[in-house]
């Protein structure tokens, strides 16, 4: 099983690990600049250096928080356009119409 798993919560940095079976790899980034821009080539770099693409992926997991409002919304939105793209999971739940998408958490 091939897993991304997605964390923007920080202020600080950004994490997204890939499962890849039994093995993991991670990837953390400090903020350098906004999360939109660069959460999306670190998952693309990431998958590129274990010869995947996105449409390998089986399952994607993302921290809804509590965190930084931004952040949450960024990796929440990033986890659930690519669920709905892809037509895989996110946080266990699969999008189709009679479902709802994986929710932040704001505290």
């Amino acid at each position: 099983m091939k897993k991304l798993f997605i964390d923007t919560t920080s202020n600080k940095e950004i994490i997204i690990r890939l499962h890849i079976d039994a093995d993991k790899y991670t990837v953390q980034k400090p903020l350098t600049s906004y999360k939109a821009q660069i959460i999306l080539p670190m998952i693309v770099a990431l998958l590129s250096e274990h010869t995947l693409s996105l449409q390998d992926l089986d399952a994607i997991e993302v921290n809804p928080g509590p965190g930084s409002f931004t952040g949450v919304r960024v990796g929440v939105s990033v986890a659930s356009a690519l669920s709905y793209s892809l037509g895989i999971p996110v946080n266990g739940k699969l999008f189709t119409k009679d479902t709802s998408l994986v929710e932040p958490q704001y505290s």
